[in-house]
């Protein structure tokens, strides 16, 4: 936690869900540090609180909604962000909790931002003793491995599945910018990068596999091509959220070189034909 002084500007923050969401957290925590604003860890240190919340499954949403009422009986002045910050949920939250300050959907960096700026105007402190955000940004995770979102959103409309209609279509980071925060992370010490998104293997799909540049390198943005070169780094690179599309056989001999460790996190939906035909 950075050293506080009496004048600061100080934000309670409450991360819930999945590492893709943990990762929109880091982000707005990282945006309001360059700000000026110290994070604090009790509700009674914090001049508002920001909870990012998950609507993934009906028990994600109520932990969502019971965090919401702790904050605002602990607090009272309360940002609510995240995937319940949409249609019919964030409906939900603004009658159950109508003292929220606002509420926006996931991924909304600037937003939540910008609610913070209007509910805690920002008092520049000349304090020389304040850290300074590290070039990796504020990491919720332990210094030693961390997460790297390498894109937003699905394509697929499982019958199942919420995630779609909560964070959109893919949407895939420029291969050039991923690399970029990967060696950050390396720099800053990280052992062990989780890449993680929605749909994992469709990385790249929706910009045709747009070739990108790192340090002046070309790469396609594309799933291969970037756990090639995430391997270069030398630090565990595990693989999250991967589904079987017929070009992951080819990270195969990745692992077999050493280049990214021999793990793929596979969610297995059911193991019967019929019923995966009827999730589509």
């Amino acid at each position: 936690m950075s050293s506080n002084t009496p004048s600061s500007n100080k934000v309670g923050f409450v991360s819930l869900g999945c590492p893709k969401a943990l990762v929109d957290s880091e982000r707005i925590l990282t945006q309001l540090k360059i700000d000026g604003y110290d994070i604090v860890p009790s509700y009674e240190d914090a001049q508002v609180v920001v909870v990012n919340t998950c609507g993934f499954i009906d028990s994600a949403k109520q932990e969502s909604l019971d965090a919401i009422g702790e904050a605002i009986s602990e607090n009272g002045r309360v940002i609510v962000t995240g995937c319940m910050g949409k249609g019919d949920d964030a409906r939900a939250i603004m009658e159950l909790h109508p003292k929220v300050l606002s509420v926006t959907g996931p991924a909304a960096y600037e937003e939540v931002v910008s609610a913070v700026h209007q509910y805690v105007p920002h008092t520049p402190v000349h304090d020389p003793f304040r850290d300074l955000v590290p070039p990796q940004g504020v990491k919720l995770t332990p210094r030693h491995y961390a997460y790297l979102k390498i894109s937003e959103g699905c394509n697929h409309r499982c019958s199942f599945c919420i995630i779609p209609a909560m964070r959109g279509d893919l949407v895939s980071r420029p291969i050039g910018d991923v690399m970029g925060e990967a060696e950050r992370l390396v720099q800053a010490g990280v052992r062990e990068l989780l890449v993680i998104s929605q749909d994992t293997s469709a990385y790249g799909i929706d910009t045709k596999y747009r070739t990108g540049f790192w340090n002046g390198r070309p790469l396609k943005t594309r799933m291969q091509d970037l756990c090639e070169a995430l391997g270069e780094f030398g630090v565990w690179v595990r693989l999250h959220y991967v589904y079987p599309y017929p070009h992951v056989d080819k990270v195969i001999p990745l692992m077999a070189e050493g280049k990214i460790l021999p793990y793929l996190d596979v969610p297995l939906q059911h193991g019967s034909p019929e019923i995966l035909k009827r999730m589509k």
